[in-house]
């Protein structure tokens, strides 16, 4: 559906939400976020991404019919909450990640201002060429809906595991071996130059694998957009929202992560429903409007069965 002056709209939208962040809110420069302003900004990327599905709709009801509106906008905001669920998941990774290379709260934020960046550059061009593929072999989604079944029926049964030492991590170690690093960060710099040489700080590290680690739960979320809709401004503009949000919404979750102990299983179960759907796509086709209900429900009741069963963490004193 995206016009050339959609997805101009859309660009300039995005670009200057990232303009007021870096100039005003100071994204590019190194502080420690607080709460206040995590939240603060999680709620102005949920209300734009809002507004922007609100003037799809007006724009395809006056163009298209009410009926194509309502459609549309009920697919881009399941693509929505889709990507946005399961985009959490980035949270643990970043937390492991950041403190395996002890990096303080301040320079957090110029790490994943960075990842986002990088993540949105990816996410076009893996929504474009899974749009090609689809089109070009539309068999391709069953293989889509059996990855995510099988994804999710691994998460869900997978047993616990300590992941957050990295020491032994063959992807670290090829990096470590292949580029010259520093042993300890230099400011908010990712390289520095030592002797005329060039060497890459735990910084660029934590960057590298906040990139790669976008890559690997874009192979899970961007299939799983596919089963709701296979347009590409839908899929590649809920994408985008969902991830440019998902910086705020890691400084809003990060102190209470450890909380969230039943949200794998209702990711698993997402991607588990969401692989059905795309496997029974041509024998019968589920109405978006309860897709999105079914989503929505896994995602609170274990967002609240969470909180009810770890509630007396939250009742200790800070410290």
């Amino acid at each position: 559906m995206g016009t050339w002056w959609l997805w101009s709209g859309f660009l300039v939208i995005v670009l200057g939400i990232l303009w007021i962040d870096l100039k005003f809110v100071g994204g590019g420069h190194s502080h420690k976020v607080s709460v206040k302003e995590a939240g603060i900004w999680t709620l102005v990327w949920i209300s734009v991404a809002m507004l922007f599905n609100l003037g799809i709709w007006f724009y395809l009801k006056q163009t298209a019919g009410l009926e194509v509106a309502n459609q549309q906008g009920l697919e881009f905001l399941t693509a929505y909450l889709i990507e946005k669920a399961l985009a959490v998941d980035n949270v643990f990774v970043w937390l492991m990640l950041f403190s395996y290379f002890a990096i303080p709260a301040e320079l957090q934020r110029r790490v994943l201002l960075y990842g986002v960046l990088g993540a949105i550059v990816m996410r076009a061009a893996m929504v474009f060429g899974g749009t090609w593929l689809i089109n070009q072999f539309h068999w391709v989604l069953y293989l889509f809906g059996a990855f995510l079944l099988f994804t999710g029926a691994k998460m869900l049964f997978a047993k616990e595991e300590n992941e957050t030492d990295l020491s032994n991590s063959k992807l670290l170690g090829w990096l470590r071996k292949h580029l010259r690093v520093v042993k300890k960060l230099q400011g908010e710099r990712f390289v520095v130059r030592r002797r005329g040489m060039l060497f890459a700080t735990p910084l660029l590290l934590a960057l590298i694998l906040v990139e790669i680690s976008d890559i690997i739960f874009a192979v899970d979320s961007i299939p799983a957009i596919f089963a709701v809709t296979t347009d590409p401004f839908i899929v590649l503009t809920s994408n985008i929202f969902a991830i440019m949000g998902l910086r705020a919404m890691y400084f809003l979750l990060a102190g209470a992560a450890e909380r969230f102990v039943l949200l794998k299983y209702g990711l698993a179960l997402i991607l588990m429903f969401i692989g059905t759907k795309m496997l029974l796509l041509d024998i019968y086709h589920l109405p978006v409007m309860l897709a999105l209900a079914v989503i929505a429900a896994i995602l609170l009741i274990s967002v609240l069965g969470s909180l009810w069963l770890t509630r007396d963490k939250g009742k200790q004193p800070q410290v």
